[in-house]
């Protein structure tokens, strides 16, 4: 069974979901964002250029790989690309200036289960981040469907004091922002636009790393997809390149005490 937010986390994600300072002025604090992808590059596409942004900001970056995404080349052995994923990821990781951590699971084979709950949970208090970065839950792939549900459970569980892992408790997460992604696109509504004009050219250094965005393993054209996209929202938002998320239903929410 799938837990739900307790309801004093409840309030902390609702209370910050309208993202005043997610993506304002650097902050004499700063933050500290952690981006769960299910395989290496999901968060670099998707959200690196807003992780690009909020480095720029004085926030830490930490980004963590489900798996290395093994399983995607035809044309060599799981072992070999995943250590090529790993190197790349390194690389293109270190263009967005993130700290890299790689989970110990494999590429189609992410565990929907409490064990896997309980290892995210003890990254996060690890990391310790405010905000948190993963895959919108209605997927056409599992393992981002599963990432995402994993997380949302995770946060919870890193909160709570009767959760034992190697670490203490951590309730500082603020919001759970969920990346806009082409495989992920069912019910997916843009919520939050943050302009990212001036950070796409390192964007798209730190996504070439990666020799699947270059159209050399995939016949999907990832790089011309997002740099598009980045345009399409740039032009709804009017900030002229942007990259969007969701968020949870419940924290679409604002009140006021007058009109804004």
């Amino acid at each position: 069974m799938r837990l739900r937010y307790a309801s004093p986390l409840l309030a902390i994600v609702a209370a910050v979901s309208t993202s005043r300072d997610f993506y304002a002025q650097p902050s004499a604090s700063p933050r500290t964002i952690l981006a769960i992808g299910a395989h290496a590059g999901d968060m670099e596409l998707t959200a690196g250029a807003v992780l690009i942004k909020q480095r720029k900001l004085g926030d830490r970056v930490v980004i963590l790989q489900m798996t290395l995404g093994e399983g995607g080349n035809p044309r060599m052995s799981p072992s070999a690309y995943g250590a090529q994923k790993h190197r790349e990821a390194l690389a293109a990781d270190s263009v967005i200036g993130a700290e890299t951590i790689f989970a110990p699971y494999r590429d189609g084979e992410i565990p929907n289960d409490e064990a896997v709950r309980r290892y995210v949970a003890d990254v996060i208090r690890t990391v310790k981040p405010t905000y948190v970065i993963t895959h919108w839950s209605r997927s056409i792939h599992k393992d981002h469907s599963n990432t995402s549900l994993i997380v949302q459970d995770a946060v919870l569980l890193a909160s709570l004091e009767g959760v034992v892992t190697q670490h203490p408790p951590h309730r500082g997460v603020r919001g759970v922002y969920y990346a806009d992604n082409w495989e992920d696109a069912e019910s997916f509504s843009p919520y939050i636009y943050v302009g990212v004009s001036d950070e796409m050219a390192q964007w798209r250094e730190a996504v070439t790393k990666y020799e699947f965005v270059g159209g050399r393993i995939s016949s999907f054209r990832y790089l011309d997809y997002y740099d598009a996209l980045s345009t399409v929202r740039g032009a709804i938002s009017g900030k002229g390149r942007a990259v969007a998320f969701d968020i949870d239903e419940f924290g679409k929410r604002r009140v006021l005490d007058s009109l804004p």
